[in-house]
């Protein structure tokens, strides 16, 4: 019997856990080590931060519903992973000991990185549910008194997706509360232009974006680095494509909300040979690890090369099709090695995203994710924000029911009228 341990209980360790169990059948023992006991529908954040979720309407209990598929949970948090030992350290002292080992662990939110940046600083952020609940309160309290809001992205930002939606969901809350005539709003982005998303621009993303925040009244400052944060002020440096400085900014607020960049979380970061400079987790095109054969590695905390340099750094997204196809792809593999074969199952790493923009949205394709590529689809309409309601309600039901069917490959891309392309 082989004891597999998933370092991880969100959106990848959650999905991995089922995967796995339901792959390698019941002869093996599976794990999962969360920080807390709680799994959060984090793509639903946004709408916590305006008051349009609570935090329980996308939290789930998470070991009831993994020990129905005999899996077990331990909410103590890993301290270290030592791969060279094949133990994982806790934060409550103890060791446990794994045969396999999949981190799948979410990112490091490195607010330390730009000062004034983050929830204990003078920004917010919708990165977790936690965050996304302190916004609400502070949002409760700008709406007594409405002023300049700014959306933003700090340098070296891989997920872009959240904080168009923010700036969006911001607008069309404000507009329902007849408010939105007292409220200056500025965008502020690392990206070399609007709708890069650190993929390169998908389709006519650029126009399409840009056109929305037009039309909403949000300006915007792109192929700029974010410097500090006060309790007023953004403070930006403003870029030309030749990496000259054109303006520095800052813009007030009396609200903030800024991606911050992500690295990787403290318990991998600076294990010998287990990560990249930045703390990631090293992988090869089977989701395993090079060096450390028995620990394999997928979501964000994996190790990706942005798409192209940008003036402003700027990571390589890593989205939710992504993920699912990262976790069948460990699945697969680890069940292969289990019973003595070769892993040959490689993920696709294709690019889905469907951004909510309050009472309408954006659904951006890229098949593959870097450029050139065989589709590349971009499309806005009320129907992309029924469809990410729906998918909010059916990964949740997913999560408690253990249900491993692959989400976006099995109904997103049908949706979309468009074919799985390895």
């Amino acid at each position: 019997m082989a004891k597999i341990v998933v370092l991880g209980a969100g959106l990848g360790g959650m999905s991995a856990a089922y995967e796995i169990r339901a792959a390698v059948g019941r002869e093996h023992e599976v794990t999962v080590v969360g920080e807390g006991g709680k799994f959060s529908f984090t793509p639903s954040n946004p709408w916590v931060a305006v008051g349009w979720r609570k935090a329980a309407d996308i939290q789930i209990d998470v070991a009831g519903h993994l020990a129905k598929k005999q899996i077990g949970f331990d909410g103590a948090g890993a301290q270290r992973v030592d791969p060279v030992r094949n133990r994982l350290v806790l934060k409550d002292g103890r060791e446990l000991a794994y045969d396999h080992l999949v981190i799948c662990t979410g990112p490091r939110l490195a607010f330390d990185e730009v000062p004034g940046l983050g929830p204990d600083a003078h920004s917010h952020s919708i990165c977790t549910t936690e965050h996304a609940a302190t916004a609400w309160a502070a949002y409760e309290d700008f709406l007594k008194n409405p002023g300049p809001i700014v959306i933003g992205a700090a340098p070296g930002v891989s997920c872009f997706g959240p904080a168009y939606e923010f700036a969006m969901i911001l607008d069309a809350d404000l507009r329902k509360r007849k408010l939105r005539d007292r409220v200056p709003m500025t965008y502020i982005t690392p990206e070399p232009y609007i709708g890069h998303m650190g993929l390169g621009g998908v389709g006519d993303s650029k126009g399409l974006l840009e056109s929305e925040l037009r039309q909403r009244h949000i300006k915007w400052i792109a192929n700029a680095k974010i410097t500090g944060v006060t309790a007023d002020t953004v403070s930006a440096t403003e870029f030309d494509e030749r990496g000259n400085v054109v303006k520095e900014h800052a813009v007030a607020h009396r609200f903030a909300m800024i991606m911050p960049p992500f690295t990787g979380v403290d318990a991998v970061r600076g294990v010998e040979g287990l990560v990249n400079p930045r703390g990631f987790v090293l992988i090869d095109q089977h989701q395993r690890h090079p060096a450390f054969p028995n620990v394999w590695s997928a979501g964000v905390c994996v190790a990706i090369p942005p798409v192209e340099v940008t003036t402003v750094p700027t990571g390589a997204p890593k989205t939710g099709f992504m993920i699912e196809s990262m976790v069948t792809a460990i699945a697969h593999n680890l069940a292969a090695v289990l019973a003595g074969r070769e892993p040959d199952e490689v993920p696709t790493w294709n690019a889905i995203c469907l951004a909510d923009m309050g009472d309408t949205g954006a659904a951006f394709v890229a098949i593959p994710q870097i450029p050139p590529r065989n589709v590349t689809w971009a499309k806005v309409g009320k129907w992309v924000h029924v469809a990410k309601v729906a998918f909010e309600k059916y990964f949740l039901a997913k999560m408690k029911s253990g249900n491993t069917e692959p989400i976006y490959e099995k109904y997103i891309l049908k949706a979309l009228g468009i074919e799985r392309l390895k």
